[in-house]
C-alpha cells in the first residue's frame, strides 16, 4: 500500500530513464504512439539459486503488504491480453459502464500516471481509470467486484504476489470478470532501499506468483510499492518490456477508514485533476464499503471510466516460475462428506 507521497527527485530520475521514446500520430480521438527499439532480454538476473535467496512464506498471513509504447483504440490490433474477457451484456441499464478501452503497447517500459510520468497524457477530460492494489484478498476483493459489476465496469488489478499464493480462487474470480491483472512484486517492500537484484528478484517472483495463482498469463503491468523506484529499477522494467504505473489520484484508503470520507477526498482531488488514474486497494475494507457510492457520485458528476488493457501478456522467467512453485500452497482437497450426510435440521424451521 502507497504510504506517502512520491517526492520531486523520482520525477527526475524517471526522465532521466525514459529513453528511446518517439512519438507517431494521433488518430480517431485515441493517441497512438509508434516504437523503434527491438525487444531486449534482461541479463545477470541471477547470481546462484534463486530458491535460496527467498525465504519460505511466513505462516502469519496479516502482513499487509528502449522502445516507444502505444496507445491504441482497443481493435486496432487482436487483443492478446489474457485477462481481457468477452464482455457480458450489462444488465443494469443506468449503469455508469465503460466509455472506451484502451490497449498498451508495454514495449520499452512505458510510464503512466501524470504523479510520476509525463510522457502519455492519454485520457481525456472528465475520464478516469480505476485501479486496485494488494489483493487478492478475502471478502474486501469479492466486494469490489460485486460492486464494478453493479455498474457494469471493468478495472486494473495490481495483486501482491504472496497475497495471489494464498488466494488463487480470488484471482481468478477478478479475470472472469474481464478486469486487467498485473503485478505489485512478491510480498510489498520498498523496492527503493532494496539492493538492485533483491529488488528485481520481488519484480520477477511477483509476476511469477499472479501469473501461477491465474492459471494463465497476466497483463505486462507493473506498480511500485509505495510508488518507490529507482531509475535503475525503472529501466530494468523497460528491458523486459514492462509498463510501469503510477497514479493521479489517491484515494489515501490505506489510511482514511471511513467510506463517506474516503468518497470525499476522491471527489475534491477529482475535481482539481479534472481526470486522471485513481489508486484504490481491494485490500481495504473501507474501499470495498465506499464502492458503490463512489461509482454513483463519479456517475453524477459526469466522469467517463476508461479500461485499460495490455497489446501483449507479460512473459515470466522459467527459473523464476519454478522457484516460486515451490513456495505456493498446494491445491486443496477437500474430503468432507456431503454437507446433508453430516448435518440436519432435527427441530424448528427447516
Amino acid at each position: 500500500m502507497r504510504k506517502g507521497t512520491v517526492a520531486a527527485a523520482g520525477v527526475m530520475l524517471v526522465a532521466m530513464s525514459a529513453v528511446g521514446y518517439a512519438v507517431g500520430r494521433i488518430g480517431s480521438g485515441s493517441q497512438t504512439i509508434a516504437g523503434t527499439t527491438a525487444r531486449n532480454e534482461p541479463t545477470e538476473l541471477t547470481t546462484g539459486s534463486i530458491a535460496a535467496r527467498w525465504p519460505k512464506p511466513e505462516s502469519d498471513k496479516t502482513s499487509a503488504p528502449a522502445a516507444a509504447p502505444g496507445i491504441q483504440p482497443a481493435g486496432s490490433t487482436r487483443p492478446t491480453d489474457s485477462a481481457v474477457a468477452a464482455p457480458a451484456a450489462c444488465a443494469n441499464p443506468n449503469a455508469l459502464g465503460i466509455a472506451r478501452t484502451v490497449e498498451i503497447d508495454t514495449t520499452g517500459g512505458p510510464g503512466l500516471g501524470m504523479s510520476q510520468y509525463r510522457d502519455y497524457d492519454f485520457l481525456q477530460p472528465g475520464e478516469v481509470v480505476l485501479t486496485f492494489d494488494d489483493g487478492p484478498w478475502p471478502v474486501n476483493t469479492p466486494a469490489v467486484l460485486a460492486a464494478l459489476d453493479a455498474q457494469c465496469l471493468k478495472a486494473v488489478f495490481f495483486p501482491v504476489g504472496k497475497h495471489a499464493s494464498w488466494h488463487p480462487e480470488i484471482l481468478k474470480q477478478v479475470l472472469a470478470r474481464g478486469h486487467t491483472v498485473g503485478s505489485h512484486t512478491w510480498s510489498h517492500v520498498n523496492l527503493a532501499i532494496k539492493p538492485p537484484q533483491e529488488a528485481k528478484d520481488e519484480i520477477e517472483k511477483g509476476f511469477s506468483a499472479v501469473a501461477l495463482a491465474a492459471g494463465q498469463p497476466i497483463a505486462p503491468f507493473f506498480r511500485f510499492p509505495q510508488l518507490r523506484q529507482t531509475a535503475e529499477l525503472k529501466a530494468y522494467l523497460g528491458q523486459r518490456n514492462i509498463a510501469a504505473f503510477s497514479i493521479d489520484v489517491d484515494s489515501e484508503d490505506f489510511r482514511i477508514h471511513k467510506p463517506d470520507v474516503l468518497i470525499t477526498g476522491v471527489m475534491a482531488k477529482l475535481k482539481k485533476t479534472g481526470k486522471g488514474i485513481i489508486l484504490m486497494h481491494d485490500f481495504q475494507k473501507s474501499t470495498a464499503q465506499a464502492l458503490p457510492e463512489l461509482l454513483l457520485q463519479l456517475k453524477a458528476g459526469g466522469y467517463k471510466v476508461v479500461h485499460i488493457r495490455a497489446k501483449d501478456t507479460a512473459v515470466t522467467l522459467p527459473d523464476y516460475d519454478a522457484a516460486v512453485a515451490t513456495l505456493m500452497a498446494p491445491a486443496r482437497t477437500s474430503t468432507a462428506k456431503p454437507l446433508a450426510g453430516v448435518i440436519r435440521t432435527v427441530s424448528g424451521a427447516n
